[in-house]
C-alpha cells in the first residue's frame, strides 16, 4: 500500500486470520485497498511505528470481534483498537471511521471492547463469510468521503490466495439471493403443552422454505435460540444474517387455531406481509401452503423483482409443493409427528424413548409419512450414539426407517442424509455415504444438516480443506448452533489448529451452557495445549457420564496424578464399556499404554463403535502410528 493512499485497516487476533483475510479479500475484489498483511513489516520499533502511523491515516478502521478477542485480556490488537478510538476524538460525531465485524456469536453487550465501538452499526459475518455486502457498504463510505476508489479489477499483487466458495446462500450486493429466518411462533394457548404445537409449524415452514432454491433460510437451531428472548427484530436479522424475518402467534383450542403470521423487512421494520387464519385443525396443511407459498410470493416480488400476479402466485405454489414432498396429509399424524420430534431434542433417554413412541404412533396412522420416518431413523441413531440403545440394534432400526422413507419420497434430502450417516457410522461405507449425503446437497443445497453430514465424511476420510469449507457454509446458515461450532472444533483438532479449536468449543459452551460434551472437549483441548489446571475444572462441570470420565482421566494423567486418573478411567469401563470402547481405547493411547489402546480399539471395532470413523486423524491415537498394527487396522477399515 502506498504511503499516500488512504485504506482500510482490519485489526484482529491472530487466531481470526483466516475470517480475517475472506474479509480482506472481498474488500480488495471491491477495488478497496487493504492494511492487512502484517507479515511484511520486519517487527520491532519500525513495525509499531508503521502500525501507527497506518491507523492514523487509514480510511476506516474495522475491528474483528470474536470469541478469540474475548479470551484475551492483553494483544496488540487492544492496542490498535484504543489507537483507532484516540482518532475518533478529533474527527466529526457524524464520520464513518469504526466498521466493527463480529465473526461468531459473540454477544454484543458482553463484549470486552472500547466503549466507542457500541456507538456504531455493526456486522456480523460468521467466520468472515458472506462478506461481499459489507465490501459494497465500504466501498459506499469510501465514495463518499471523496477518496479514491479503484476499479474493481485484478487485486494487488500482495492479495492472498482467494477463500473457498461462498454459501450458495451468500449475500452480495443488489443481486443478493433472498435470505429469510423463520422465529419460533408464539404458543398463546392456555395449555403449555400446545407449545409444540407452535414449534412445530414454525420449524415445518422454515423446512418447507429452506428447500426452495434461491432462497437462503436461517437454520433452525440458530433461529430457535431467540426463542422467549427479547430481542427486536433488526438485531435478529443481523445475528442471522439475513434480510427478512418471519414470525407469529398460535392459539389452540380443541380442533379450532388461529395462526398469525407476519413478514418483517428487516432494514426498515416494517410489514412486507400478514395473515390471520381461523381454521379446523383438519385444515392446518392448507394453512401451511398458504402462508409458506405467501411468503416466497413476496420475496420473489420484492428481492427477486419478479412481477406480481398470477404468474408469481404460480410459480411460488410450484416451489412450495415440491418443497412439501414427504409430509402426511393427516393433521392427527402431523401433531404426533411434532410432538416427537419436540422431545427427540432433548437428547435423554426418557425423552428419546418418548419421541421415538410418539413417531411409531404417528406411523401407525400414515404409514406413508415420510418424513416421520426420517425422525424416526435420527432417533434411533441418537439412541445408539449416545448409549441410550445398543449399537447395533440402534442403527439397524434407523437404516430400515431411513430406507423406508427413500422408499416412499426418493427425492426426500433428510432421507438420504439419515441413510448416509448410518452407512457411515456404523457400516463404515465412504463411497455410498458419499453418495447420499451428495444427493442431499442436490436437493437441498442450503440445509445446514446436510453439509455438516457432508463435512463430517470429509473430516472422517482426511479431507480437512473440504471439511472447513462446508463448515463454514453450515456456520453461515447456523451461526448460533452449539453443535455446528462443535462439530468445526473437532475439524481444528484433527488439523493441529489448536486455538481455533478452543475458540470454537468457547463459543459452543457460551451458546448452550447447560448442553453435554462442550465441557469435556473444550477439557481435553486444554490438556493438549498443557493447560491441566483449566481442564480439570472444565472436566468436572461435564454432565454427560462417558465424556466427563474421559476428560478427568486424562487430565489427571496430564498432572501427574495416576491414581485419579485410574480411578476415572476405571469408572469409564464399569459403566460404558459396552458402548465407549473406542473412548477407552483413546485414554489408554493418551497415556500411552499402547497394548491396552489396541486392545481396545480392536473391541471397539467388533462392536461397531461410531468412534471408530474418525481413528485415522484422532489426536489422541497417535501414539499408536508407530505400531506395527496400526497400517493393518486402517486397511480394515478402508482408511490407509
Amino acid at each position: 500500500m502506498s504511503e499516500s493512499t488512504k485504506a482500510i485497516f482490519l485489526s484482529y487476533a491472530s487466531q481470526d486470520a483466516e475470517a480475517a483475510r475472506r474479509i480482506c479479500d472481498a474488500l480488495r475484489a471491491a477495488g478497496l485497498e487493504v492494511w492487512f498483511d502484517q507479515s511484511a513489516l520486519r517487527g520491532g520499533d519500525a513495525w509499531d511505528a508503521s502500525i501507527r502511523r497506518q491507523i492514523k491515516e487509514c480510511a476506516l478502521f474495522v475491528p474483528i470481534i470474536s470469541a478469540n478477542t474475548q479470551a484475551r485480556e492483553e494483544g496488540y490488537f487492544r492496542r490498535e483498537w484504543n489507537l483507532a478510538v484516540n482518532r475518533t476524538m478529533d474527527m466529526a460525531d457524524d464520520k464513518a471511521f469504526l466498521l466493527p465485524i463480529v465473526i461468531d456469536a459473540t454477544s454484543d453487550a458482553n463484549a470486552r471492547i472500547p466503549e466507542k465501538f457500541r456507538e456504531v452499526q455493526w456486522t456480523r459475518l460468521p467466520a468472515g463469510e458472506a462478506a461481499d455486502v459489507f465490501a459494497e457498504r465500504a466501498r459506499r463510505l469510501m465514495r463518499g468521503s471523496s477518496l479514491p476508489v479503484a476499479p474493481a479489477a485484478v487485486p494487488p499483487a500482495t492479495r492472498p490466495a482467494a477463500p473457498p466458495a461462498a454459501p450458495s446462500g451468500a449475500t452480495s450486493g443488489d443481486n443478493a439471493p433472498p435470505s429469510i429466518a423463520v422465529l419460533p411462533f408464539v404458543n398463546l394457548s392456555r395449555d403449555e403443552e400446545n407449545e409444540y404445537f407452535a414449534d412445530g409449524l414454525s420449524e415445518e415452514l422454515l423446512n418447507v422454505l429452506a428447500k426452495i432454491r434461491g432462497l437462503r433460510v436461517a437454520s433452525r437451531t440458530s433461529a430457535f435460540h431467540f426463542k422467549g428472548k427479547d430481542v427486536d427484530l433488526p438485531t435478529v436479522a443481523q445475528k442471522l444474517n439475513v434480510a427478512t424475518i418471519l414470525g407469529g402467534s398460535v392459539r389452540k383450542s380443541g380442533k379450532r387455531v388461529r395462526i398469525t403470521a407476519q413478514l418483517i423487512d428487516a432494514a426498515t421494520d416494517s410489514h412486507l406481509w400478514s395473515e390471520t387464519y381461523d381454521r379446523e385443525l383438519d385444515d392446518i396443511f392448507a394453512v401451511q401452503d398458504d402462508i409458506a407459498q405467501s411468503v416466497v410470493k413476496e420475496l420473489r416480488a420484492a428481492l427477486l423483482r419478479e412481477p406480481a400476479g398470477t404468474a408469481a402466485g404460480k410459480s411460488a405454489a410450484a416451489d412450495v409443493r415440491q418443497a412439501a414432498i414427504g409430509r402426511s396429509d393427516n393433521s392427527e399424524a402431523f401433531q404426533l409427528y411434532l410432538q416427537g420430534k419436540f422431545f427427540g431434542e432433548r437428547t435423554t433417554q426418557a425423552d428419546t424413548d418418548k419421541a421415538i413412541d410418539l413417531l411409531q404412533q404417528a406411523l401407525a396412522i400414515d404409514p406413508d409419512f415420510a418424513l416421520a420416518w426420517t425422525g424416526l431413523s435420527r432417533i434411533h441413531q441418537v439412541q445408539a450414539g449416545f448409549g441410550f440403545a445398543p449399537i447395533d440394534e440402534g442403527f439397524e432400526r434407523a437404516r430400515e426407517a431411513a430406507q423406508h422413507a427413500l422408499r416412499l419420497a426418493p427425492d426426500l434430502a433428510e432421507g438420504h442424509i439419515e441413510l448416509g450417516l448410518v452407512l457411515e457410522m456404523h457400516d463404515w461405507n465412504w463411497t455410498a455415504a458419499d453418495t447420499c449425503f451428495r444427493r442431499a446437497l442436490e436437493l437441498a443445497p442450503g440445509d445446514a444438516h446436510a453439509l455438516r453430514a457432508a463435512a463430517g465424511l470429509a473430516r472422517v476420510l482426511g479431507r480437512l480443506d473440504e471439511a472447513l469449507e462446508l463448515m463454514r457454509k453450515a456456520i453461515a446458515l447456523d451461526p448460533l448452533s452449539a453443535s455446528t461450532h462443535r462439530q468445526l472444533a473437532l475439524i481444528h483438532v484433527m488439523a493441529d489448529r489448536l486455538d481455533d479449536a478452543a475458540a470454537s468449543f468457547q463459543l459452543a459452551l457460551d451458546l448452550s451452557p447447560g448442553a453435554g460434551l462442550n465441557h469435556a472437549f473444550l477439557a481435553v483441548v486444554r490438556v493438549l495445549q498443557g493447560r491441566g489446571q483449566e481442564a480439570l475444572v472444565l472436566a468436572g462441570a461435564e454432565s454427560h457420564g462417558v465424556f466427563r470420565n474421559v476428560a478427568l482421566a486424562m487430565t489427571q494423567h496430564a498432572l501427574g496424578r495416576a491414581t485419579e486418573s485410574d480411578a476415572a478411567l476405571q469408572a469409564l469401563i464399569d459403566g460404558f464399556a459396552w458402548t465407549a470402547a473406542y473412548q477407552i481405547a483413546e485414554v489408554y493411547a493418551h497415556r500411552n499404554e499402547v497394548e491396552k489402546a489396541f486392545e481396545w480399539l480392536e473391541r471397539a471395532y467388533v462392536q461397531r463403535d461410531p468412534g471408530v470413523a474418525f481413528s485415522a486423524g484422532d489426536a489422541f491415537l497417535r501414539p499408536l502410528r508407530g505400531d506395527p498394527r496400526w497400517r493393518p487396522f486402517l486397511h480394515r477399515m478402508r482408511l490407509a
